[in-house]
């Protein structure tokens, strides 16, 4: 169970989360972000619980495709998400340039929601009963929402001089965050892999 949870913090990646995040904590004062952030989250929660409670009979009976096609496609987007995280670092954050205030969808759908986030919801469902796969997928969350909102209280603090050196590090640890994503799609390649031809 405590490997589930960290796997899927890794594939949030918090620290990508904050630095994304920045320009909207910069343009919003506190309270604002955080009814942002909260919703943002409690719209990722409702779709992980339903692809972690349904994801399965979603693939096979309604979209009629394998979930391991699925897990090797999200595989792939982690895989090449961890390469831009490593290689290309800040440049490759998508800018949020609409309306601050209105934010909560294009942080939950693509940051926190993506093929890698849904298909290790799907195999959450499939590990754990339901009211535990639950309560996993919420403790994620709020641990997520805990990690970005005290970074950001964090740098809030600082003197200009230490922001600078605590911007420089979390990329850092961004870059770093990546080798482990990267893993994991590689891992989830593997398996949907091996579960299609081996098995």
């Amino acid at each position: 169970m405590l490997k589930a949870i960290i796997g899927f913090l890794v594939l949030l990646n918090p620290f990508a989360l904050y630095v994304y995040l920045q320009p909207v904590s910069r343009a919003l004062d506190t309270w604002s972000f955080m009814k942002v952030l909260i919703r943002a989250s409690l719209i990722s929660f409702g779709i992980f619980v339903l692809f972690a409670l349904a994801g399965e009979h979603i693939f096979t009976e309604i979209i009629q495709i394998r979930f391991e096609s699925f897990r090797i496609f999200g595989g792939i987007v982690f895989f090449v998400i961890a390469v831009m995280y490593i290689v290309q670092g800040r440049k490759a954050i998508i800018q949020l340039e609409e309306d601050l205030y209105d934010l909560a969808n294009t942080i939950a759908l693509p940051f926190m929601v993506g093929a890698g986030t849904i298909s290790y919801s799907v195999i959450i469902g499939h590990r754990f009963m339901p009211l535990r796969a639950t309560v996993m997928l919420f403790a994620i969350m709020a641990i997520t929402v805990a990690c970005i909102f005290g970074l950001i209280s964090l740098r809030r603090v600082f003197t200009a001089r230490l922001k600078i050196a605590f911007d420089k590090m979390m990329s850092i640890a961004m870059r770093l965050m990546g080798f482990f994503v990267g893993a994991i799609g590689v891992d989830m390649i593997i398996t949907g892999i091996d579960n299609l031809y081996f098995k």
